[in-house]
């Protein structure tokens, strides 16, 4: 089951499990997140938190698609599905793969780590899903996606892969403009491979966007990543330099008689 990015559900066999409608997607999204048992009340109150009594209607509905596609993809809706009068959830006994899982796992696995962690991560959580329920963990999952990105572009940086360092800190700031380490990282690598004027236009729009919604100015660390990008720009003008001067330096032939 994906629920990173657009929703997807598929048998073991590779058979796609339609779920019609827009709530029974988010029923079995919001089941499959839980997986223990919950009231019905509460699952109702979660996918419609404004609706009055209709919403117990509109739940039977959705449970009813979700069955339906269970069964039409060969899966037995029992073998999932744990349905009481008073509580509906997943069986404890099924077998599921899910992503969201597979990739906080690979986080906290040291073999694994950020960087496969990162590969998994196809998109936020149930992206297209509209439901307020999955605002929080939505949240939380991003948060720890753009800390895996952090970590991954600082390794790359390390290890002198300066296009994947940048590819990842991108993202970040793409993603949330406020993450200052990840400017550091970009500053840190147009020093290293870019102009002077590069350095200065990535240091200039963190300063803008921090004084915009912070009213603050960049950190020391930020301010010491600056100074070093300069100072590898110098350095690298100067080797250029030299290497002109080499070029242009007129070679001296001694004529002995």
């Amino acid at each position: 089951m994906r629920l990173l990015g657009q929703l997807e559900v598929r048998t073991g066999r590779g058979q796609l499990v339609q779920l019609g409608g827009r709530h029974a997607p988010a029923l079995f999204a919001l089941l499959v997140l839980s997986r223990r048992p919950r009231s019905r009340e509460a699952i109702a109150a979660d996918l419609w938190p404004e609706a009055d009594a209709t919403s117990a209607g509109s739940l039977r509905q959705a449970l009813w698609l979700v069955r339906h596609g269970l069964q039409q993809a060969g899966v037995p809706p029992d073998s999932v599905l744990d349905v009481r009068p008073e509580s509906i959830g997943i069986r404890p006994d099924s077998r599921l793969e899910v992503d969201v899982v597979g990739f906080e796992r690979c986080l906290d696995d040291r073999a694994c780590g950020p960087e496969g962690a990162i590969e998994l991560y196809r998109g936020d959580l149930v992206e297209s899903l509209g439901h307020d329920c999955f605002a929080a963990e939505r949240e939380r999952l991003a948060d720890r996606y753009e800390d895996a990105l952090v970590t991954v572009a600082h390794r790359r940086l390390s290890a002198g892969d300066l296009t994947g360092a940048r590819r990842a800190a991108e993202e970040v700031i793409a993603r949330d403009p406020l993450r200052e380490e990840a400017h550091a990282i970009l500053i840190v690598v147009y020093g290293l491979t870019g102009s002077r004027s590069q350095v200065v236009r990535q240091y200039r729009r963190l300063q803008a966007v921090l004084a915009r919604e912070l009213g603050e100015p960049p950190l020391p660390e930020t301010d010491a990543a600056y100074r070093l990008a300069m100072r590898h720009v110098v350095r690298r003008s100067l080797e250029q330099a030299a290497a002109v001067d080499e070029e242009l330096r007129p070679t001296l032939v001694a004529i002995s008689s």
